[in-house]
């Protein structure tokens, strides 16, 4: 599984110590340079040193430099980039949050899970007991989801 993340999942899951989940699902993450950068320019956010402390992210970078630019238009550095990469190697699944971006990349035909869908996810896959108290873990670090959103979730989780 080719699998490409935008920088809103990779900081969420920091935040509530679950990055590893990643790792367990994915085996090996590719991100663009500007999510990268994104993640860097984050000093003191968790998610900082997500670039350099783990060998299964790895940094790529984007060779559609014009498709990058027609992208921004309409989505920000980060999502363009993993849009553009996505498309570029392949990916199976892009890792996004963003509404809007979620939106392009589905229209391009490109399976796309946010942060929550890694949770859930994760439940399916026994990686962890419950999703209910790392939604909670979520929404107390500022992560924003409707509630339609949750109750959903923990529907189809089974809680």
């Amino acid at each position: 599984m080719i699998v490409v993340s935008d920088t809103t999942p990779l900081i969420a899951l920091a935040r509530i110590d679950r990055l590893a989940l990643l790792e367990q699902l994915f085996g090996h993450i590719l991100i663009p340079k500007a999510v990268a950068d994104e993640l860097r320019a984050g000093a003191g956010r968790a998610g900082t040193a997500l670039v350099n402390e783990y060998e299964w992210i790895e940094v790529r970078e984007v060779q559609q430099r014009k498709s990058v630019q027609q992208w921004r238009t309409r989505l920000d550095r980060g999502e363009a980039e993993a849009l553009v990469l996505a498309g570029e190697i392949a990916a199976t699944l892009v890792l996004a949050d963003e509404h809007r971006a979620r939106r392009e990349l589905r229209k391009l035909g490109l399976e796309v899970l946010g942060t929550v869908g890694i949770l859930l996810r994760s439940k399916q896959a026994g990686l962890i007991g419950s999703i209910g108290p790392e939604v909670e873990r979520l929404r107390t670090v500022g992560f924003r989801m409707s509630e339609r959103l949750i109750q959903q979730v923990l529907r189809a989780a089974g809680e």
